[in-house]
C-alpha cells in the first residue's frame, strides 16, 4: 500500500522558513519523480515543485529561488526547503507521487498525501 505522510508544516512569520517532509512507503521510491503541491483556501490544487528520480528539479515560478525541493532516496523521504515565505504561501501542503520518473511540464500523480497546513502570518 502506497502511504505518503507529510509533516514539518506550521506557522511562520512572513520572511521566516519552514521545512516540509513527506515520508514514503509501499513503492520503490527512488524510481518516481515527486512533487510538492498546495491547495490556498478556495482555490484549486497548484503544483510547486518537482524532483525526478534522476534528481532534475523544476520549480513554479512563485517560488523559484526561495523554495528547494530534495530526496533522500536512503530514507524515502522528500522534503521542501521553504524561505523567505509570503502571505501568499499560505496553503495546506501535499505530497504527490508521480506515476512516472520524469518530469512531464505539469502535475501528474497518482498517490498524494494527506497535507500538512502552512500558514504564514505576522
Amino acid at each position: 500500500e502506497v502511504q505518503l505522510v507529510e509533516s514539518g508544516g506550521g506557522l511562520a512569520q512572513p520572511g521566516g522558513s519552514l521545512r516540509l517532509s513527506c515520508a514514503a512507503s509501499g513503492f520503490t521510491f527512488s524510481s518516481y519523480a515527486m512533487n510538492w503541491a498546495r491547495q490556498a483556501p478556495g482555490k484549486g490544487l497548484e503544483w510547486v515543485s518537482v524532483i525526478d528520480s534522476g534528481g532534475g528539479r523544476d520549480y513554479a515560478d512563485s517560488v523559484k529561488g526561495r523554495f528547494t525541493i530534495s530526496r533522500d532516496n536512503a530514507k524515502n523521504t522528500l522534503y521542501l526547503q521553504m524561505n523567505s515565505l509570503k502571505p501568499e504561501d499560505t496553503a495546506v501542503y501535499y505530497c504527490a507521487k508521480s506515476p512516472l520518473s520524469y518530469w512531464t511540464g505539469h502535475l501528474v500523480y497518482d498517490y498524494r498525501g494527506q497535507g500538512t497546513q502552512v500558514t504564514v502570518s505576522s
